[in-house]
């Protein structure tokens, strides 16, 4: 009779650590229950095999990675508004992550031709 209380306890407390580490922020949360997402301070301009990431604020950093995982474009402290690259791969599908200076951080899907 004890080890079923035993696992039941184990169980609950499991579910509630869970729970709480999966939990989402308060701010998204209320940004996802009105129905808007984040605004991205920056767009991302592609010609052919040319990518231009423009920003309204300074950028920290620039990562691009193709869907493989191969890691393509690494940047640190960037400091400008603006940071243009070719991509070198024959991938059509990567990712972007920008760093504002703000320290705000965004990931974008994106396809090249």
């Amino acid at each position: 009779m004890k080890t079923y209380v035993l696992k039941a306890i184990f169980v609950f407390a499991f579910f509630c650590v869970t729970h709480f580490i999966n939990g989402q922020s308060k701010e998204t949360a209320v940004r996802e229950a009105a129905g808007t997402a984040p605004v991205k301070p920056f767009k991302v301009l592609t010609n052919g095999k040319q990518v231009t990431v423009q920003s309204k604020q300074n950028l920290k950093s620039l990562i691009v990675w193709t869907a493989s995982g191969h890691r393509i474009v690494e940047e640190k402290d960037l400091r400008t508004t603006s940071y243009s690259f070719t991509v070198p791969s024959k991938e059509k599908v990567f990712y972007l992550r920008v760093e504002t200076a703000e320290g705000k951080k965004f990931i974008e899907k994106m396809g090249v031709k």
